[in-house]
């Protein structure tokens, strides 16, 4: 029976690399009805709005979808499509694997990298409860904040500060921490490391520390430690080898993700996954390099591997090893690869986003 899968196709180079994504899946033989659907900047200046009302139909009937990079405006324009979908689906659980494949430079290519990182989605500073400098709630909250204030040497200005508010609750905390430790034992991985600035942040991380320390009694055949975030960035920098799961608040585990990935040769080799009780959403954790749109040129890498978990999420293991198995190859022998999967980033013989995906497809 063919699964029902929702195809966002995105902005900027997001078509070509959904389309190769969408080549590699199929070629693994697994029967998928694709329900191909358009969100980003492109859709927008058609209809007047980033996310048409189809979209949402199309994911929360098919609980599946597989997602190319949409531009998220940086400090004006709509809000991140990303982030509303995460918190309109629910979808609390983001994992983004980071794994060392041979032939991938990076400065830590002799080490046997394979991480996981496993984020909260919906809290934190990402939940958008924001107060701009000078809005009358603004001077509100900025009295309270003086009067409270453990240090009377700086006092606020009102017109010039602006205010964000990060919650966590200790529901939130309990299903992310619950989740990276199910995670680990299904996929047979030792430890798992809850990162915090419980130090400094008492209340919040805090209490993301305490209930993780309380999840994990209920699992004693996985390591369980703890790491405050800027010790844990020095952790990774140093020896990323010792590290398998890590569980984190919501803008902790968007900064660390980015970290392990970039230990791990980019972006461009890390794919990533946004899970829920009515759903999933499979996406690159690169941008749209709408520079890039058009010219069959940026790597798909990223997109492919989603397409890979997202296999493993419909049950569908042995297409998704065989996958995955097919990009290490791929990659491994270095001929049919994007520019910058290269030696040299200007080596003529680096072929084109498509043709990388023919050479997958090949190799399965």
């Amino acid at each position: 029976m063919a699964h029902e899968v929702t195809l966002i196709t995105g902005d900027g180079t997001g078509p070509e690399l959904a389309a190769s994504a969408k080549k590699c899946v199929d070629a693994t033989g697994v029967a998928i009805n694709w329900d191909e659907q358009e969100a980003g900047v492109d859709v927008m200046e058609r209809t007047g709005t980033p996310l048409p009302d189809g979209v949402m139909e199309s994911v929360r009937r098919t609980r599946c979808a597989l997602k190319a990079p949409i531009t998220t405006p940086v400090g004006t324009g709509f809000r991140s499509i990303n982030v509303h979908l995460r918190q309109a689906l629910g979808l609390y659980a983001c994992i983004r694997p980071c794994k060392q494949y041979e032939g991938v430079r990076s400065f830590f290519s002799h080490l046997p990298v394979d991480l996981v990182i496993v984020r909260e989605n919906t809290e934190d500073l990402y939940a958008g409860i924001e107060f701009e400098a000078g809005h009358p709630e603004t001077a509100e909250l900025i009295d309270f904040i003086d009067t409270h204030s453990k240090s009377n040497k700086v006092k606020t200005g009102k017109e010039e500060t602006g205010i964000s508010i990060k919650a966590i609750s200790r529901t939130g905390t309990e299903r992310i921490v619950r989740c990276a430790f199910e995670y680990a034992r299904d996929n047979g991985r030792k430890k798992v490391t809850s990162v915090h600035k419980a130090n400094i942040l008492k209340f919040s991380d805090g209490l993301f520390l305490e209930v993780s320390r309380q999840v994990a009694a209920e699992f004693p055949d996985i390591e369980f430690e703890d790491r405050i975030v800027d010790n844990m960035c020095m952790q990774l920098a140093q020896k990323p080898e010792l590290y398998d799961v890590l569980v984190l608040p919501n803008l902790y585990g968007d900064i660390l993700s980015d970290l392990a990935a970039g230990i791990v040769g980019g972006l461009g080799v890390a794919p990533g996954a946004n899970i829920g009780p009515e759903g999933a959403v499979f996406e690159a954790t690169h941008g749209s390099a709408p520079k890039y749109k058009g010219l069959n040129k940026v790597n798909p890498t990223a997109l492919i591997l989603s397409g890979m978990l997202m296999l493993r999420h419909l049950g569908e293991t042995e297409a998704a090893d065989r996958l995955e198995g097919a990009v290490a190859k791929v990659i491994a022998e270095g001929k049919d690869v994007t520019y910058d999967l290269k030696a040299d980033r200007d080596d003529p013989t680096a072929v084109g986003t498509q043709e990388m995906a023919d050479a997958i497809c090949a190799a399965m």
